[in-house]
């Protein structure tokens, strides 16, 4: 059976990431400056990558920075600049917030795949990430590849990632006891909490499996009540103390990462959703019920 659209589009992220983190420098002026009060709006995988983006932004002191659902964006708050990020640029929800947040003054720079859709006339600066854009449905590389272009800016040297996502696109998938799992929990902290809703939220649009993801603290707080034999916890970064002791008390299976960098490992993850769709029997390059882009009457 040849590979699906999906599993090639996610081999590509190492040379996508490579990409990226050599356009900062070119484009940087675009993004934000460091001091500014930013907000970053996207819809579905492109809001997790903003939450990733705000908490990194926030952690390294460039200044406040928020993370909203497009359709949630707060007007009545001030900011000095605008994130949006859209893989189509056609999604109406965040070309309604730009359309408004344009009028009211607030200058906004759009991230997207591809410079021929509205979102260029409804923002002040547009990144072209062209050459990381998509035929599938479901979001791979483009919103990593993102998200990796926003940490350099940061100032972040991204060469030990792209050698993880090289490992991470070449290496095993998961362990056997992941791949047979009936039901996953995905863990973060800090800025991988967004990793991990991105994570389950991959698993849920490719292979329509059931999954969770928390913050790794407040997986004690409750949800560790689903973990048992034959369900799987999968971590981006560190655990917290105690917390691995508490998955093998309950009988759960931790996932062991062989890689350092959260975002490489959830290559490992994307790869994880491909394989059990296809295990399912499904087509994981023409998911249940998704589209590319919505796009409302």
């Amino acid at each position: 059976m040849p590979a699906s659209l999906t599993i090639t589009e996610i081999a590509t992220q190492p040379e996508c990431w490579q990409r990226a983190a050599g356009l900062a420098a070119t484009e940087g002026g675009k993004l934000p400056r460091r001091g500014e009060r930013v907000a970053v709006l996207g819809c579905g995988t492109s809001w997790f990558m903003a939450q990733s983006y705000a908490a990194l932004r926030e952690e390294g002191g460039h200044g406040e920075t928020d993370a909203f659902a497009a359709s949630e964006f707060p007007f009545g708050r001030r900011y000095d600049r605008v994130v949006a990020l859209t893989r189509s640029g056609t999604t109406t929800e965040v070309l309604r917030a730009c359309e408004r947040l344009r009028a009211a003054g607030v200058p906004v720079t759009a991230v997207t795949a591809d410079p021929a859709t509205p979102v260029m006339e409804q923002a002040d600066e547009v990144v072209v990430l062209d050459f990381a854009d998509e035929r599938s449905v479901v979001q791979t590389r483009f919103a990593t590849t993102a998200l990796t272009l926003l940490r350099a800016h940061l100032g972040e040297d991204l060469t030990a990632a792209v050698a993880d996502a090289r490992r991470a696109v070449e290496g095993e998938v998961a362990d056997p006891r992941t791949l047979s799992a009936e039901q996953f929990t995905f863990l973060g902290t800090g800025w991988t909490c967004g990793l991990a809703q991105e994570a389950a939220l991959k698993m849920r649009e490719a292979a329509g499996a059931w999954t969770e993801a928390y913050p790794a603290m407040e997986y004690r707080h409750g949800p560790i009540s689903i973990t048992g034999p034959g369900r799987a916890v999968w971590s981006f970064g560190p655990l917290p103390e105690g917390l691995a002791e508490n998955i093998a008390r309950v009988g759960g299976h931790l996932e062991p990462s062989p890689l350092a960098d959260p975002l490489a490992d959830l290559i490992r993850a994307q790869r994880l959703a491909v394989a059990i769709a296809e295990a399912k029997g499904y087509d994981p390059d023409r998911p249940r019920n998704l589209t590319r882009s919505v796009v409302l009457s």
